[in-house]
């Protein structure tokens, strides 16, 4: 029997679990932002893994250092050291420009999320202050910060003492912060909420709240994070120092790796025993970001992504059915009329390119750093041919 799509989604369902749902398509190989299904049909990846696949599939580099790093040495347990992740986590403290900055790793941004948690506990207690909409994981921790009812309200009871309020709000971060909060934990940029962009201001504003009360500030960067918004982390034009980071996603360009942050007085807080991961700065995963890193900085990507970003959305914006496009960077949210999003992805799908329906409303885009000016393009053209037959019928 063919190996096709067919085959392997009736596969699905009789060996996965079904939190996903039924995939639509089966993916097989990649290069660059192209991607085949089983059944060979060609693939434009404007979503990236979730904003994951940084530098596209298959990129020379990180074949390379993964390759080279395997045949060394394949995963080292947290009794011991090893170069490679200490030499990652010297990139990450140089980013920061902080050299009071500590990192932990970890697998997953909702695995950071957790160890930012304990931060907070250590810190002060239990009362954190996150947002109405946003996402920070889907583990119980991080779901308790989670602002978003349709993924919380099946496993309550959840983590007590967590307030959400409204994104962009500054008045309503002020009520709600005070002297007891022990940490208020907010993305540069609403991604799973659907490319929410707050206020200028809003997170200088965050910053001076939490200094008033003494509260840490915690940035979840795991979507803006690692050059996608134009900076390292997607919060630094607001001209701010947190005091937890968490990122994860790109960091290891397409294998699993995340990690938190601290700076200041919040690196003094873990102590010997506190915290942990098995498989966190892995040595292979390590040395995959190294490589991101690397290129991210020999091509010159943070200001790259800030053009390409812009290019995107001044070609989107005019399209009919288009209400209004967010985002920064290559973070790009496509507000679009009557509920019509899911319709629209599905329709791009069967036109050869890949995007996610954050909600009915909104398309969410996050393409490889790699995408080219003829591939953007391409999906602009196809975009404008998807909406001129879904809203002129």
């Amino acid at each position: 029997m063919k190996k096709g799509n067919k085959e392997s989604l009736r596969k699905w369902n009789s060996v996965m679990q079904s939190n996903y749902g039924t995939p639509s398509i089966s993916l097989s190989k990649g290069k660059g932002i192209e991607v085949w299904d089983l059944d060979g049909v060609k693939y434009l990846d404007f979503l990236g893994g979730i904003a994951t696949n940084l530098l596209g599939h298959n990129h020379p580099d990180i074949v390379a250092a993964v390759s080279k790093q395997i045949k060394q040495l394949s995963h080292v347990s947290n009794f011991y050291a090893h170069p490679v992740a200490l030499e990652l986590a010297e990139k990450l403290q140089k980013m920061t420009s902080d050299k009071s900055a500590r990192v932990f790793f970890c697998n997953s941004g909702a695995e950071a999320n957790e160890a930012a948690i304990k931060i907070a506990r250590l810190h002060r207690g239990k009362r954190i202050v996150a947002a109405t909409g946003a996402f920070h994981g889907r583990t119980m921790g991080a779901l308790s910060l989670t602002g978003q009812s349709s993924k919380r309200d099946a496993f309550k009871p959840l983590l007590p003492g967590v307030k959400h309020v409204k994104y962009g709000d500054i008045k309503a971060l002020r009520k709600s912060v005070n002297k007891r909060t022990a940490m208020v934990i907010l993305e540069p940029i609403m991604g799973e909420a659907g490319v929410v962009t707050p206020p200028s201001g809003y997170l200088k504003a965050a910053r001076q709240i939490c200094d008033e009360n003494g509260a840490l500030l915690a940035i979840d960067a795991v979507q803006t994070g690692m050059g996608r918004c134009g900076s390292w982390f997607g919060y630094e034009d607001e001209g701010i120092k947190p005091d937890l980071i968490t990122i994860a996603k790109g960091l290891g360009g397409g294998l699993p790796l995340a990690a938190m942050i601290t700076l200041g007085k919040a690196s003094d807080l873990f102590n010997a025993g506190s915290h942990g991961s098995t498989f966190g700065g892995n040595p292979v995963a390590a040395a995959a970001a190294i490589a991101v890193i690397d290129e991210i900085e020999e091509k010159n990507y943070l200001a790259l992504n800030n053009v390409k970003g812009a290019l995107i959305r001044n070609l989107i914006s005019p399209i009919i059915g288009v209400e209004q496009v967010r985002g920064k960077g290559l973070l790009i949210g496509i507000c679009v009329k009557e509920s019509k999003a899911k319709q629209i992805a599905a329709d791009m799908q069967s036109k050869g390119f890949l995007v996610n329906a954050a909600s009915d409303e909104v398309i969410r885009i996050a393409p490889a750093y790699v995408v080219s000016e003829k591939q953007i393009m391409s999906f602009v053209s196809a975009f404008n041919a998807s909406c001129e037959e879904i809203y002129r019928g």
